[in-house]
């Protein structure tokens, strides 16, 4: 395939996929190609202008005040690549990892241009808000992609041409994007080049202040390499791989999957060879690599610094980051995140609720990494999963003896491991009545008495309690206490379920763009009957159904829905058996009748939900227009 196609060949490509249905393979880029199918099965009309609006100006300050830390990174990068926009005519945009604009520099005579087509702060350039564009695609594919004039889905667009990466932070989760954006009549051959080495400046620089407790490993084949934004970082808590940079695993052969999984055992034969600060690390599959290790200093009884030992070679636990399969949450959830990790920062209990497998406690995990404690410990406790007799015991800790099977040197307990931190009481709505008097006796207290101990312990924790159950409803009942239920629901957030999300096929592709890998894609039809699918078991068994399809397909496959598990594969929303004869044409009718459905007939809302007009709704997915007034309710 021709990387580089010519304008001649994406005209003929719009024509084939547009106007005959078919699938245009080879004339324009793989990525390209996947986000117009995307597009169509969201029901996108090409010929129209997308809605794209800007929230409030309050909700432009919140959306800044979460991504301080985005902003502050990327500012030399957002500066040096203004500077290339200014004299190119075009701008600079940062995004978060919804891809909400955050900033907007460069050209003032390109920038006017560019707000006609809503290239501003606190717009959404999603894929699923704004069609085909470098910034959603890059989201979606998460790497960098170039989107050139008539390649963009809506054909307001084709003013633009545009080159963005994503910005993945040291657990693999996406944080952010950076956008070159210029006139589509001008060349830019080094847009894609500068992004990605500008990207490659921002996820060098997380490392720098992050990790002050963890041992850092800078890799490199070439020891002259050593130091620079495309050197391998990998980081160790204990033994265990927690975090890293594209590098690191690309240079180790891993992907964000081996972040909790892997030790520096399975990595690397033996320890350091070599003294100061620079040495030799064998990999285990022979290569030397040259390495700049930083160990946290740890404290000798004489009170002077030591370092410790090389990382052990066996697994140890350590923290389990976030990892980039995790549920992909709305913009509305996503703006709740912030609003949660103020409320922590503030010492506000919260109470998470959600039908099971909507990603409780990613959210929770997430409200830690996004609050001022980001350092401090996040101690999860599934109080449905402990037997009842030792739920006190874990939680509070126990002196030596304190009862049969103790351990001989007692224990801290989950409450005070948090100490400093966040402690997530999942599914408290199944701690027994007796247990929860303690439990707000040291919330409200702020200590802890172990078992068969007489001396109360200090501690310092924000408090996020996670639930399925109606705990409003229980404490009427008499079955969960008032006063606990008061003390930890003082803000409260509800997770939509799967099915509730209005772009459920988009929510799918940002899930499939995060779990894929080796350039597998899905088929449209594969799409639409994720999409049609109810998921009962919300993101968990959305997750799990896209990585067993992963594990059955190979590289670079274009999956069907024979590979989809069996309940999903029945499932038939409007006739997919239509779509062969009707092309993506009839995808997106399909797409357009599901929604209204799913609106229970009310085309307005439907149209709301997928981003167009009623118009488009009634001219491609509405036959005949005596319907109309009915459809509308």
């Amino acid at each position: 395939m021709r990387q580089d196609p010519s304008r001649a060949d994406v005209i003929q490509a719009r024509h084939d996929f547009f106007d005959l249905g078919a699938a245009p393979t080879g004339l324009v880029p793989g990525a390209i190609l996947r986000s117009w199918q995307r597009c169509a099965a969201r029901g996108f009309d090409s010929h129209e202008r997308p809605r794209l609006e800007p929230g409030l100006a309050s909700e432009l300050r919140e959306l800044k005040e979460r991504n301080e830390r985005l902003i502050r990174l990327s500012r030399p990068e957002l500066e040096s690549l203004t500077r290339e926009a200014a004299e190119s005519g075009g701008i600079v945009i940062l995004t978060d990892g919804a891809g909400f604009v955050l900033d907007a520099l460069g050209d003032p005579g390109f920038a006017g241009k560019a707000a006609n087509v809503a290239l501003r702060p606190g717009v959404p350039w999603s894929e699923a808000s704004a069609g085909t564009n470098a910034i959603g695609a890059a989201l979606v594919e998460r790497r960098a992609v170039q989107v050139r004039g008539p390649e963009h889905y809506f054909e307001p667009h084709r003013i633009l041409s545009c080159a963005a990466a994503p910005i993945l932070d040291p657990y693999g989760a996406l944080v952010g994007a950076l956008d070159l954006t210029g006139q589509a009549a001008l060349p830019h051959d080094r847009a894609l080049t500068l992004v990605r080495s500008c990207v490659d400046q921002i996820e060098h620089r997380m490392f720098a202040e992050a990790f002050p407790k963890a041992e850092v490993i800078r890799l490199h084949s070439d020891p002259e390499r050593l130091g620079v934004a495309q050197e391998g970082v990998l980081v160790f808590e204990g033994s265990r791989l927690v975090a890293a940079n594209r590098h690191g695993l690309t240079l180790m052969g891993l992907d964000w999957n081996a972040l909790g999984a892997r030790s520096f055992g399975d990595l690397f034969d033996g320890g350091p060879k070599g003294e100061g600060e620079r040495s030799l690390l064998r990999s285990r599959d022979g290569r030397d690599l040259h390495a700049r290790l930083r160990r946290p200093p740890t404290v000798t009884p004489g009170g002077g610094p030591k370092a410790p030992p090389a990382p052990a070679p066996h697994p140890v636990s350590a923290p389990q980051p976030r990892r980039a399969a995790g549920p992909v949450f709305d913009a509305q959830t996503e703006r709740d995140l912030a609003r949660a990790a103020r409320l922590v920062d503030g010492d506000v209990p919260v109470l998470i609720q959600g039908e099971t497998g909507a990603g409780k406690e990613v959210f929770a995990r997430e409200v830690h990494r996004l609050s001022r404690r980001a350092d401090k410990p996040f101690v999860a406790v599934n109080c449905a999963a402990l037997p009842e007799g030792l739920i006190e015991a874990e939680l509070f800790g126990y002196e030596e003896g304190a009862f049969t099977g103790a351990r001989r040197a007692g224990s801290k307990g989950l409450m005070r491991e948090a100490d400093g931190g966040v402690l997530f009481l999942d599914e408290i709505g199944d701690m027994p009545l007796a247990l929860q008097a303690r439990l707000l006796r040291a919330v409200q207290e702020r200590t802890v008495t172990p078992l068969g101990g007489a001396k109360p312990h200090a501690i310092d924790v924000r408090l996020v309690s996670a639930t399925h159950r109606d705990l409003k409803a229980m404490t009427e009942a008499g079955d969960f206490r008032p006063d606990l239920y008061y003390r930890i629901a003082q803000y409260g957030f509800a997770l939509p379920a799967f099915r509730a999300l209005s772009d459920r096929a988009g929510a799918l592709a940002a899930l499939w763009g995060n779990i894929a890998q080796g350039g597998r894609t899905l088929a449209p039809a594969t799409l639409a009957r994720l999409a049609a699918y109810a998921w009962p078991g919300n993101h968990r068994e959305a997750v799990g159904a896209m990585r067993a399809m992963a594990a059955l397909s190979e590289p670079g496959e274009r999956i069907g829905p024979e590979l989809l598990p069996a309940a999903i594969r029945d499932v038939t929303p409007a006739p997919v058996a239509a779509v062969p004869p009707e092309g993506l044409e009839g995808l997106a009718r399909a797409a357009m009748r599901a929604a209204i459905e799913a609106a229970d007939g009310n085309v307005a809302e439907a149209a709301r939900r997928l981003g167009v007009s009623r118009s488009t709704l009634y001219r491609r997915a509405v036959p005949g227009g005596p319907r109309r007034r009915r459809l509308d309710g």
